[in-house]
């Protein structure tokens, strides 16, 4: 059965507005992401954004509707953590929570003046503008993920029967936490930044291990501490 004609027409011509809202979008948030290296400041205008983009404010809103969606979409667009973390080779629970904490960090060493700016303003949780990036979806969806490794590794026989997750993640968190505040406010060096968080989470992990799980987190201490005296 052949289309009618008018389908025809209509297909061709709403791809190409699809294609040039693609284009617009990603001209959009390659601006955003360069203003943040080379102004280090997450309080950009929506009218600088644009006008760096080469759009007009309008545009600007029809595809994002506020600042803090395209700071959300310049975030996720950097990141590809999912894909990479789902190709890491690891035999075991202990070593895939570490590889997990090395490749989330690797991003952070890797381009510090783009995710120094972007963690400030992910840790202004009370902040009163929409530069904040915390959201209760997202905290939920990344505690949910690591507890999810905890869990497992106590499943293989690493953490103890009465460890207790839930717990440990909050644990870990407000560590990475502190860690990351103190690098965002260049108390605490880039080459420092994932052997120091590394180190405490063997360290909290340690005190709820069985024989076997601190025989590697043992292993993964040494590790870090070469690394820390190696950067000093």
């Amino acid at each position: 059965m052949t289309s009618p004609p008018e389908a025809l027409a209509v297909k061709p011509e709403t791809g190409r507005r699809e294609q040039a809202k693609a284009e617009r979008r990603d001209k959009i948030v390659r601006a955003a992401r360069d203003l943040i290296r080379e102004t280090g400041d997450m309080n950009l205008s929506m009218r600088m954004i644009a006008k760096r983009a080469e759009v007009s404010v309008a545009t600007f809103y029809n595809l994002f509707g506020s600042k803090r969606a395209v700071v959300m979409a310049v975030l996720e667009d950097e990141r590809d953590f999912l894909q990479k973390y789902q190709k890491l080779k690891v035999s075991n629970a202990i070593d895939r929570i570490f590889e997990a904490h090395k490749l989330a960090y690797g991003y952070f060493v890797q381009d510090p003046d783009f995710y120094r700016p972007l963690w400030r303003a992910l840790l202004v949780s009370g902040s009163k503008d929409d530069t904040g990036l915390v959201s209760p979806g997202r905290k939920a969806q990344t505690r949910a993920a690591w507890i999810a490794l905890l869990t497992q590794a106590q499943e293989e026989g690493y953490l103890s029967a009465d460890a207790q997750p839930a717990l440990l993640e909050r644990t870990l968190s407000y560590l990475a936490g502190g860690a990351l505040l103190s690098w965002t406010m260049d108390d605490l060096q880039t080459d420092d930044l994932m052997p120091s968080v590394a180190l405490g989470y063997a360290s909290v992990l340690s005190s709820v291990a069985t024989p076997e799980g601190l025989r590697r987190l043992e292993k993964r201490i040494v590790e870090y501490r070469r690394m820390l005296k190696a950067a000093r």
